[in-house]
């Protein structure tokens, strides 16, 4: 039999070291012949856009290149499938392509909303007695917030670029002798993970972040202003970060006012601002020097930074789902289940896709402290292993090498 595998959702550092494990692992079983990528998610099978990666991971040097580069090579999209019983005219689509190259196995990697697609595809072949298809996800999200799975691929690498830009940042902060705050705003609408991370740069001896705010507690305007009034008789150079997502007690983000209120086809809404309206708060009603940095897409695409365990679990858990789909598992997503933090260890297992399919694991509120400002220890244990190693890129031209389909 052909096998098939895609990408969706927001790219990572990640995601090709995913690719790179399902490719790996086919090319070793002798059940296995053609290796399809399907161009731009989902939408690439209902096209029947794909490409033989055999043909473009010809070498070991493609190969490592794969591993080292960022963003999904084969494209991604955003798209919703309906409920089947309402309208399976797609899912008719989709299994006609996917019979027509005779692919017995179908690898989709990406987050919460993948998984979505992966559970009613899935769904759909159980209703209609179609056994000569399997489906697997494969997690994938920087933001971390995927149910059932110790973490997720992608979000290791995007923690080290946060917690290493946060001690740039305070370097840079603290060259002047005046009064100062800077805002540091990450990804993540409704999990603080990617903000909590900044605190990783305490292992080296920083002070800094002063203060961390994250989605999982309430946000107060005039605690936050309080709180910096507070560090910054203790701190030159007050470093603060804070999660997009924010929100108040009346449950709104806050800092809609900066926020087009746009939403994409699961209904997430566009988030970004909350940096830019904590910076003109802190001028108003402080006035002292500040400044605010978005990280913006630097989060999920910076690969020069990579985290080497992040890559090889993501390598590691596409190759398990290749074995999984061997074995028979459909309507499956994979997951890490961690087994201990001092040696770090996990397992690779299966879950019903349906479990993480639209849902969220948010940032243990037990890690963050009592006024909801700052994270404890726990934290650290968690996320520290996470981080260890470097995947050093290769160069050429003094830049560094990618991987183009």
């Amino acid at each position: 039999m052909n096998i098939a595998v895609a990408q969706s959702g927001g790219p990572t550092c990640a995601i090709n070291a995913s690719l790179a494990g399902v490719f790996s692992a086919a090319q070793r079983s002798d059940k296995i012949e053609k290796i399809y990528g399907a161009l731009n998610g989902i939408e690439g099978i209902i096209r029947d856009e794909m490409v033989d990666l055999s043909e473009k991971i010809d070498s070991d040097v493609s190969y490592q290149l794969l591993l080292r580069t960022p963003s999904a090579v084969l494209g991604s999209c955003r798209k919703k499938l309906p409920d089947h019983r309402e309208n399976s005219e797609v899912y008719e689509q989709i299994t006609d392509v996917l019979h027509k190259r005779n692919i017995g196995m179908f690898f989709y990697i990406g987050g919460n909303d993948s998984m979505d697609t992966v559970a009613k595809y899935s769904a759909y072949l159980k209703d209609k007695n179609i056994t000569d298809i399997k489906i697997i996800g494969i997690p994938k999200t920087i933001d971390n917030d995927l149910c059932e799975t110790d973490h997720s691929p992608g979000f290791g690498s995007a923690a080290k670029y946060v917690a290493a830009t946060v001690q740039e940042i305070t370097r840079d902060s603290n060259v002047y002798s005046i009064p100062s705050v800077t805002i540091i705003e990450t990804m993540g609408r409704h999990a603080g993970w990617l903000a909590a991370a900044s605190c990783c740069i305490r292992a080296n001896g920083e002070s800094a972040p002063h203060l961390i705010y994250l989605p999982e507690t309430t946000f107060s305007i005039e605690g936050f202003l309080s709180d910096v009034k507070a560090e910054m008789k203790k701190h030159r150079a007050v470093i603060v970060v804070v999660s997009e997502g924010v929100k108040t007690a009346e449950g709104k983000f806050a800092a809609e006012e900066f926020q087009s209120g746009a939403k994409d086809v699961f209904g997430h809404s566009y988030l970004a601002g909350i940096g830019k309206f904590l910076e003109k708060l802190v001028g108003a009603e402080i006035g002292c020097k500040v400044r605010s940095i978005e990280l913006n897409v630097m989060q999920r695409c910076s690969s020069h930074i990579a985290s080497l365990e992040d890559i090889r679990s993501s390598e590691a858990i596409g190759m398990s789902a290749v074995n999984a789909g061997l074995e028979g598992k459909s309507g499956c997503m994979m997951v890490f289940a961690r087994e201990s933090n001092m040696p770090y260890s996990y397992r690779i297992d299966t879950v019903d896709a349906s479990k993480a399919a639209n849902s969220e694991k948010f940032f243990p509120r037990e890690w963050i402290n009592e006024k909801g400002n700052n994270v404890l220890p726990p934290a650290y244990d968690y996320l520290m292993p996470l981080i260890q190693g470097e995947l050093h890129a290769i160069m050429k031209n003094g830049m560094p090498l990618n991987f183009v389909i």
